[in-house]
């Protein structure tokens, strides 16, 4: 069984603040879930051979194309930027160093 100050340290991982009975809710479910997994964990798969590439999934995304533009459709885009760096758009820093 999970206990309340696991299910505290799981919210606070994912930054949720729970209530006493939401609390009391995830303990219980946490603890079937694991309960359920220790059922699976069980299970002897040792002559099941793995399942892997079945799908006939295709990607549907479009290439990765660069476009021309023309230099009066390209300063209108910059201009209405927040901030630039001559023909470039700035930005915040995505990745930071700690």
């Amino acid at each position: 069984m999970i206990t309340k100050k696991q299910v505290q340290h799981i919210a606070t991982l994912a930054r949720l603040k729970l209530t006493s009975n939401e609390s009391k809710t995830y303990q219980k479910q946490l603890g079937e879930i694991l309960k359920y997994v220790s059922q699976l964990q069980k299970i002897d798969t040792k002559k099941i051979a793995p399942q892997t590439g079945g799908t006939q999934l295709k990607n549907v995304l479009r290439s990765d194309t660069a476009y021309k533009t023309s230099k009066k459709v390209r300063e209108k885009l910059l201009q209405s930027a927040p901030s630039r760096e001559g023909d470039y758009i700035k930005t915040r820093a995505v990745f930071e160093k700690k």
